[in-house]
């Protein structure tokens, strides 16, 4: 009789796995979905107002989350690319007369043009880059001051139509901004997403991890970092002229206001500027915060409430608020 250890082996099966959806993916969802209940609610005008200057704030937050994250630098200064991109619009609206759509993407051309003045400033690093960065956000905010005959100067300009109406659809009204900005912060969402897969964003990874090894095997990080902050004033210009169309005045202190630098910083990190998602939510949930809640406590300086909820999130999740859901939704 043949012995049991003799026998031929049976192979066990593997359980099959349980298909799991990434939380990245429903995370995205839910916001395409927290997107449409505003219009499909018959949200008023005023929390739609709220929205749309939320989701401004988003773009850039956006942009400036990318030039962290991917470029490695940390910027005090995208208040120079918001500005250069309002005005470069409204200008070649209102003075050449050209269309609306085609003047928002040429502001953020023109913005990624100034940045070419930033390329001295790519030499540093660290607090020193953030520095430099803030110093030409100041010196556009006094040329714009100074070109009075050009900007109107500290008296402002307005003379510059705003969003159009295409097929019969009015992106002027609240509804048709809300969802224009929608759709611009998703299709830069997806830019986003696509530069960070690509061989671009390994080789940014590398870099991150250390720029001396990649210099070794040949990899420009100069010239990639230059790209990420063509790409990041693109955006912010972008966002600008969008913002400029939409309130249709423009002046040198509200155009490069230190808050377009802060804010998408403060809202970067709350969110969690390593993610996609999490700058975009953070924007919203920032300023939704400081406006109806902050503002409703303290009418003057408010923002000083921003400042301890930021650091409260990095204390409690130093990946932020999109993290910390991540975190908890492994443990569920």
């Amino acid at each position: 009789m043949a012995s049991l250890d003799s026998a031929p082996a049976v192979p066990l099966k593997a359980a099959p796995a349980k298909a799991r959806v990434p939380v990245g993916a429903l995370i995205g969802l839910g916001l395409l979905v927290l997107a449409a209940l505003p219009v499909l609610l018959g949200a008023s005008n005023y929390m739609l107002g709220l929205l749309i200057s939320a989701l401004i704030l988003s773009g850039v937050a956006l942009a400036w989350a990318l030039l962290g994250n991917l470029g490695g630098m940390v910027s005090f200064g995208h208040a120079a690319f918001f500005g250069v991109g309002a005005y470069a619009s409204a200008l070649l609206a209102g003075k050449l007369g050209l269309p609306v759509l085609l003047t928002v993407p040429l502001g953020g051309v023109v913005a990624v043009v100034s940045s070419l003045a930033m390329l001295p400033a790519l030499r540093l690093s660290g607090a020193y880059f953030a520095l430099a960065i803030l110093a030409y956000a100041q010196i556009f905010r006094i040329l714009a001051t100074e070109a009075s005959w050009l900007t109107g100067g500290g008296a402002g300009y307005q003379r510059y139509p705003g969003l159009p109406t295409v097929f019969g659809f009015d992106l002027a009204s609240r509804t048709g901004s809300y969802l224009l900005l929608v759709a611009c912060v998703a299709l830069c969402a997806l830019a986003y997403h696509a530069v960070r897969r690509s061989h671009v964003g390994l080789a940014l990874r590398a870099i991150a991890d250390s720029e001396d090894a990649t210099r070794v095997v040949g990899v420009n990080s100069t010239f990639l970092k230059c790209l990420m902050l063509m790409l990041s004033a693109f955006i912010t210009g972008v966002f600008g002229a969008l913002n400029a169309h939409i309130i249709g005045f423009l002046e040198p202190d509200y155009a490069f206001s230190g808050i377009w630098s802060l804010m998408p910083i403060i809202a970067a990190i709350f969110g969690g500027y390593r993610t996609i998602a999490g700058p975009i939510g953070g924007a919203v949930i920032i300023y939704l915060f400081d406006q109806i809640v902050a503002k409703g406590l303290i009418a003057v300086g408010h923002q000083i409430i921003l400042g301890f909820v930021l650091v409260g999130m990095v204390l409690a999740a130093p990946n932020g608020l999109l993290g910390l859901v991540r975190k908890r939704a492994r443990h569920a």
